[in-house]
């Protein structure tokens, strides 16, 4: 997504056919709401634009980690701008809390942590967070104790957190901008990219933080491009192609029981193989056995009774599953990518 910054100066003055995502059943209230959001971006005097989002219904329940995923161009960024009340849409509607993205009210419920933040790099990981304390409205003494524990919760290391800010690495930099997002204790968490540039461990550690989040009653909406972190903390996902929600679900919804089966079996003659092959049923020498293949439940239990009758043995049964990355390729695919 593109870079958006983060940054306040110290001296400024503090002032097609709509697709629907049904109730999750057992979630809690509703604090995010769309209904036939639409944006279309028009140059001055143009009789056209570009439409970047279509017809997006959707809600965000309390307490759950929703996933908002799509190629590049498919009304991601858009959406979130429309959910931040950076931008204005172009029709439907969209609340936060009950009311609209823009009031004072819901940016004091909210934190958001942008693709590569972007702090006063002469500033150290204390003082940046003093500073939006500061426009929090926080005392001195709370300002510190909020400051301690937060990055505590986000494992930036205390040898690091005197530095000033041009000495981190990115996922130091993501580590205090995840901090600062969370300064306010916010009910609702806006991420973008937040494991980005971190190694294998702190992509670990990101995570760990953003499920203690969860588990504390707040709600996340994160977008991502490593749809295998997606797959991990998410509790539900929406995949955009092309401006139009194209695929929504919980993660086992959309990756579903296992695909793709391969069976293992011994004791034929070559008659009965014979059968197999008549029957249309899938199969190949292996080491001594035969190896089936069946891509559904049904057939699976099509070649176990074929194997039942033919008096052979099972010997195995392997189970392969989808990837959420499989269930994104297909659906973006079916979208005419």
């Amino acid at each position: 997504m593109p870079q958006t910054q983060v940054q306040s100066s110290p001296t400024d003055s503090i002032e097609a056919a709509p697709v629907t995502m049904p109730a999750h059943e057992g979630a809690g209230e509703v604090i995010i709401q769309t209904r036939d959001l639409n944006k279309t971006y028009r140059a001055a005097f143009a009789r056209t634009g570009k439409t970047a989002l279509q017809n997006l219904t959707i809600d965000v329940k309390r307490g759950e980690i929703f996933g908002l995923v799509g190629p590049n161009g498919s009304g991601k960024t858009t959406t979130l701008k429309l959910l931040l009340g950076l931008i204005k849409p172009s029709g439907g509607t969209v609340e936060i809390f009950g009311r609209g993205p823009r009031d004072v009210a819901v940016k004091q419920r909210i934190g958001f942590l942008p693709d590569g933040p972007y702090f006063y790099d002469h500033l150290n990981s204390y003082e940046v967070l003093d500073f939006y304390g500061k426009l929090f409205g926080f005392s001195k003494e709370v300002r510190r104790a909020k400051s301690e524990e937060i990055l505590d919760m986000v494992g930036l290391n205390k040898a690091d957190r005197n530095r000033v800010i041009r000495t981190y690495s990115k996922g130091m930099m993501q580590r205090v901008g995840l901090a600062q997002a969370l300064l306010n204790d916010p009910e609702l968490l806006f991420l973008d990219e937040p494991t980005t540039g971190l190694d294998p461990i702190g992509a670990r550690q990101m995570k760990d933080a953003i499920l203690a989040v969860r588990d504390s009653g707040k709600t996340v909406l994160l977008c991502s491009h490593l749809l295998a972190d997606v797959q991990a903390i998410c509790d539900r996902v929406a995949i955009l192609s092309e401006g139009q929600l194209v695929k929504f679900g919980t993660v086992p919804e959309l990756v579903g029981p296992s695909q793709h089966f391969d069976i293992f079996a011994e004791g034929f003659a070559d008659s009965t193989l014979e059968r197999a092959a008549q029957m249309q049923i899938p199969f190949e020498r292996e080491d001594g056995h035969i190896k089936f293949q069946a891509d559904s439940s049904e057939e699976l239990q099509k070649v176990l009774s074929f194997i039942s009758d033919s008096k052979a043995r099972t010997l195995d049964v392997k189970g392969y599953s989808e990837t959420l990355e499989d269930v994104f390729v297909r659906s973006v695919k079916s979208d005419g990518r």
